[in-house]
């Protein structure tokens, strides 16, 4: 799917489904869940909600036209109810997209230091929101449920990342690229191509390749 062309009506419901899909995963944490390990480095499961939470803040600032400042990007500082807070950020988003002329505005991203068409930042956001739907199932040890319409959406999206070692790795959005094996699914090749390695993760039920044909 290339974003570029994408219906920008279906943009906004296919993004609606994975932000929904990252809140049902976040309410299944328990307490003890919190401290766990994530697929991304250095970061708690408690760590990585603050991210997606501030994220959403800083996407829902953009679509308002207020994303060039740092303050919306910044994360939650009192994060002793992580999804108290997500719901929160979660919401704030998605009322912000869902306005008439969200995709018709101009983004401006002060954490990417750039300015973009509204369906490129709804392409951003969608796929990062697969990702990290994914990253918490897996801290949880957990199945992402999503349809395959968004899975592809995303992976037109994880196609057409940069894949310049100089902006992948430490201090960028996503790790360098991993090989695709043949016959990946649309969720395993989005991880892949943004540096996730599925295997190092135990996921009940979760097939990380298409059957034969």
């Amino acid at each position: 799917m290339d974003i570029t062309g994408a219906n920008e009506p279906d943009l906004v419901r296919l993004d609606r489904i994975a932000v929904h899909e990252s809140v049902r995963l976040v309410q299944l944490a328990e307490e003890k869940d919190w401290e766990r390990d994530t697929p991304c480095a250095e970061w708690t499961l408690r760590q990585l909600v603050a991210h997606m939470a501030a994220q959403h803040h800083g996407f829902a600032a953009a679509a308002r036209g207020a994303g060039s400042e740092p303050a919306h990007w910044r994360e939650p500082e009192d994060m002793r109810d992580p999804l108290r807070t997500y719901r929160a950020a979660a919401r704030a988003v998605l009322d912000a997209f869902a306005q008439p002329d969200a995709v018709e505005r101009e983004f401006e991203l002060a954490e990417l230091g750039m300015v973009v068409p509204g369906r490129i930042a709804l392409g951003f956001h969608l796929v990062d929101y697969v990702v990290h739907a994914w990253d918490v199932a897996a801290a949880l040890g957990r199945t992402p449920e999503l349809p395959a319409d968004v899975l592809e959406a995303a992976l037109g999206v994880a196609m057409l990342a940069p894949a310049d070692p100089a902006r992948r790795g430490p201090g960028f959005a996503f790790a360098p690229p991993l090989g695709v094996p043949p016959g990946a699914g649309p969720l395993d090749a989005t991880l892949r191509l943004l540096g996730r390695d599925p295997d190092q993760w135990f996921l009940p039920n979760y097939q990380h390749t298409l059957p034969s044909a």
